[in-house]
């Protein structure tokens, strides 16, 4: 990742963000959400839903009146009887929501007409040709002259979408030059412009509007005291009689409900629509926000916030008559959201989580700079420093560092690996080792985190440009910063003689026995830490090999080539001897230390390994109980045999035996139970996958509930992150063993580590 690269990467979001904004501004123009709306604002009425005023009644036509009074269009005498009535009752204002516009029988007509002339307070239906536009366009329907003389108008026009729903209601339409209020305006008294409109509140629930059937009034049934000085809106109620709509939040409804509502609606205030721009615009507002952002956690927060905003604000100002459309800003937010977590997702491995730079698979992607240098910065003691502060203090630890190696520099890209691992390209034509040795300069002096003044144990390796592969040059520059630290050096080249190693592995177990007597292969230890009481418990011994000419053997390559080839014997003693020593030595300055060693199974068949060990641990004045002999899960101890009878009389001896690298081999519930072993290490291809790997963590959790079951303690080893370690802290494992406590070191090192540690402890 070169900077262009990251540059790119900065303005990827903000281009997503303009194409976002432009697909938005047509999905608003063009009403796409318009069934997702719908939907959002049916949700929303049913938290703030209240009751209808109670000052508008509605009777209705319905199949009870049809059967009372015979098929529609009934005789228009009832509609007269039923204004007499009312006015009788002492109702207000009547209002009937039903089509006059065509004759029936002269008397019936004329009979309706006189009862509109006695009420003298009667609207009826008028619908306008093209809905509440304004125009002056002819009228498709108005009531018949003889009855319209006494009466005034009102519009009965609605507009419904796809869905047979009216969720918007006229004020009024200009008809022969006259203003016609709508039934909700009229019934409502409420005046405003023609060709206006307004948002119905749906949130009144249609159950509480006081409702009756046309049969009761014309029967008498109706309690004079439920119409007296109420407004009185007169409609079809029948499936049959076709003046069916969808309600919103209700189902099927009738159209005299929707005029009703919308009465009860202009009642309670006048609403106000801001459309679907003012949303839209704060949902840009708040992505344009969230992608300044660096990190991905503020980003999803603010996006968070500004859908929650989104979706629930709409709710408190709708209980208030503001409406305002949110689909497309839920568009932009939702785009916006789905894209950053597309490119997060194709980023995220090649991100580090901690300082959000470039890490070292990204290293491996590139694909360029093959002529220049490769530099790698190993920071020896990092996993130690870490290990002992606060977990969020890892990242202020890491920005010290990232400012020391850009001094000089401060455009340097840098890729970040585990355990202290960064490196970057350099000119190879430029003397970049004057600007190496003054880095090192600079982390000579400590760093201050937490509080804590910290040394920072740093080693350059350079690797020169080849036509190599990027992971073999990194390997080769690694391979130069870990001689450099061995050799004492600020920095070193890679060797490529290093590469031409075919011949010394076939001579190297020829070597070894003589390596041993030259003082060649040397005892490291790493420490072990208690996850009860956070103190260094004990270590385990590691056999290291440092070659004259050829520097550091590995350990996986001499270790395994001597055990395959039956010439361990020799190199256990040695190990055992020095371990043995230095556990004497620690536990003599009064700290309880544990010591620990690997034997192969190969060694459970000779008998004198008994008695040479016996006689050690008494020359060296050591309790049995601080060593630990850790055997691999192998055949040889699948058996009953000879080696089930050493590892016997070593627990006899008051020894304590480990089952090492637990989860890879032969482990079973009958394994552990014939295996007198006081102790399980589990194998860190679980350890340190498990903070990911969900089958891992089950592995290694169900391994420590079975061992403790047991009555067996639990060492987790390969733990090269804080998480891990507090992940085993959560699980109850017992100890933990890898880079997160400390890396392989010397007995000087060791006893000043817990030097160091009993004086923090104490103070």
């Amino acid at each position: 990742m070169s900077k262009r690269g990251e540059q790119d990467l900065d303005r990827k979001p903000w281009r997503l963000l303009l194409w976002t904004v432009l697909a938005g501004l047509v999905f608003g123009l063009i009403g796409l959400g318009q069934l997702p709306e719908d939907y959002l604002r049916i949700a929303r009425n049913s938290f703030h839903e209240h009751s209808a005023s109670g000052d508008v009644v509605v009777i209705t036509v319905d199949e009870a009146a049809l059967r009372q009074a015979g098929n529609w269009p009934w005789p228009r005498r009832y509609d007269g009887q039923m204004v007499d009535r009312l006015m009788a009752a002492g109702a207000n204002r009547v209002f009937f929501d039903i089509n006059f516009s065509f004759p029936t029988n002269p008397v019936d007509d004329g009979a309706f007409g006189d009862a509109i002339k006695r009420s003298g307070r009667v609207s009826l239906f008028v619908r306008s040709k093209s809905g509440a536009d304004g125009s002056t366009r002819p009228v498709l329907d108005r009531p018949l002259p003889v009855l319209r003389q006494h009466a005034k108008l009102a519009l009965g026009t609605v507009r419904y979408n796809y869905q047979n729903a009216a969720w918007d209601l006229p004020y009024s339409v200009m008809m022969d030059g006259k203003k016609v209020p709508s039934f909700a305006a009229a019934l409502a008294d409420v005046d405003a412009p023609a060709g206006t409109t307004f948002p119905v509140d749906y949130s009144i629930k249609v159950s509480t509007v006081p409702t009756y059937s046309a049969g009761d009034l014309m029967a008498g049934r109706i309690p004079r005291s439920r119409l007296a000085g109420k407004d009185v809106i007169i409609g079809l109620g029948s499936d049959v009689l076709n003046d069916v709509f969808f309600i919103p939040g209700y189902g099927r409804g009738y159209g005299v409900y929707i005029q009703t509502l919308g009465a009860e609606t202009l009642k309670n205030g006048k609403p106000v629509d801001f459309g679907w721009t003012p949303a839209f615009f704060l949902a840009i507002a708040a992505a344009a926000l969230a992608i300044s952002r660096k990190r991905s956690g503020e980003r999803g927060l603010i996006l968070a916030g500004g859908l929650m905003a989104t979706l629930v604000a709409p709710g408190f100002l709708e209980a208030r008559l503001m409406f305002a459309d949110v689909t497309p800003g839920l568009f932009v937010l939702l785009t916006i959201a789905v894209g950053l977590g597309w490119q997060r997702y194709r980023t995220r491995g090649l991100v580090n989580p901690i300082s959000n730079l470039p890490n070292l698979n990204a290293l491996r992607a590139h694909r360029s700079n093959r002529q220049e240098a490769l530099v790698a910065a190993r920071l020896m003691n990092f996993e130690e420093i870490v290990s002992t502060l606060p977990r969020e203090s890892e990242r202020e630890l890491i920005e010290q560092i990232v400012a020391r190696l850009k001094v000089g520099s401060p455009n340097r890209v840098l890729y970040q690996g585990d355990a202290g691992i960064f490196a970057w390209f350099e000119d190879s034509r430029q003397p970049f080792g004057n600007h190496l040795e003054a880095l090192y300069a600079l982390f000579r002096n400590p760093a201050r985190v937490a509080g804590l003044s910290v040394d920072l144990n740093i080693s350059f390796g350079v690797e020169v440009g080849s036509g190599r592969s990027i992971q073999n040059r990194l390997a080769s520059a690694l391979v130069a910063a870990d001689e450099a630290a061995h050799d004492g050096l600020k920095w070193k080249y890679h060797d490529p003689e290093t590469l031409e190693n075919a011949s010394w592995k076939l001579s190297m177990l020829s070597q070894l026995d003589d390596a041993i007597d030259r003082g060649e292969v040397w005892v490291a230890y790493q420490p072990k830490l208690d996850l009860a009481t956070k103190q260094i418990v004990g270590a385990e011994a590691l056999a290291r090999w440092t070659h004259p000419e050829k520097g550091p053997i590995a350990a996986s390559e001499f270790v395994a080539a001597a055990e395959q080839h039956n010439r361990i014997g020799k190199l256990t003693d040695f190990v055992l001897e020095k371990a043995v020593a230095a556990a004497a030595q620690i536990n003599k300055r009064g700290t309880e230390f544990d010591m620990a060693v690997n034997l192969s199974a190969r060694l459970l068949s000779d008998k004198g390994f008994t008695l040479r060990l016996s006689a050690l641990l008494a020359r060296h004045s050591l309790p049995p109980r601080h060593l630990t002999l850790e055997l691999t899960e192998t055949a040889a101890l699948t058996g009953s045999g000879e080696g089930l009878e050493m590892i016997a009389r070593l627990r006899d001896l008051g020894i304590n035996i480990a089952i090492d690298d637990y989860g890879t081999g032969l482990s079973t519930l009958d394994y552990l139970k014939r295996i007198p072993a006081n102790e399980i290490k589990i194998d860190q291809s679980f350890v340190k996958s498990m903070a990911d790997n969900r089958s891992d963590r089950l592995m290694v959790q169900s391994t420590i509930g079975l061992a403790h079951s047991l009555g067996r303690r639990v060492v987790a080893e390969g733990v090269e992150h804080r998480d891990i370690l507090d992940l085993l802290i959560e699980m109850g494992c017992d100890i933990a063993q890898g880079f997160a406590v400390g890396r392989p070191m010397s007995i000087d090192s060791l006893t000043k580590r817990l030097s160091t540690d009993r004086k923090r402890t104490a103070a």
